[in-house]
């Protein structure tokens, strides 16, 4: 069993990062999936499909919900899914070198996938002087 994976975003950019993920690696080692949540939606009528989406991800081990933007929308369903009775754990900054970092170390529990969900953010972002 393994950590299943939710983005959680706005419209656009889940499915674009899951995409290019999928493309470089090839075959994900971890169940993920992208619930977009469109500008306009109502958080209260969008709960019910993430939380369905979560539960499609979930492997028995937890589910590590990667939001891109703290605060708004998506984030805050994210907050919602996380008190509903699945182990699940947030990081919000999702980016590409999250995504991938976190596909590297899909043996991981729940607990451990967060801070290195969180250092490929971190270490993915370089200041390039030339």
């Amino acid at each position: 069993m393994s950590v299943g994976i939710l983005l959680v975003t706005h419209e656009g950019v889940g499915s674009a990062l899951l995409a290019v993920a999928t493309r470089l690696l090839r075959n994900l080692p971890l169940a993920c999936e992208a619930f977009e949540v469109p500008f306009d939606a109502d958080p209260d009528a969008m709960l019910p499909l993430a939380s369905a989406a979560m539960r499609r991800v979930d492997a028995g081990q937890g589910v590590l919900l990667l939001t891109d933007l703290y605060g708004a929308t998506p984030a805050n369903i994210a907050a919602r899914l996380a008190r509903i009775g699945t182990p699940a754990r947030r990081v919000s900054a999702l980016s590409l070198p999250m995504l991938l970092r976190v596909m590297n170390y899909a043996e991981l529990d729940l607990d451990d996938l967060p801070s290195v969900a969180a250092a490929g953010s971190r270490n993915g972002a370089i200041i390039d002087d030339a």
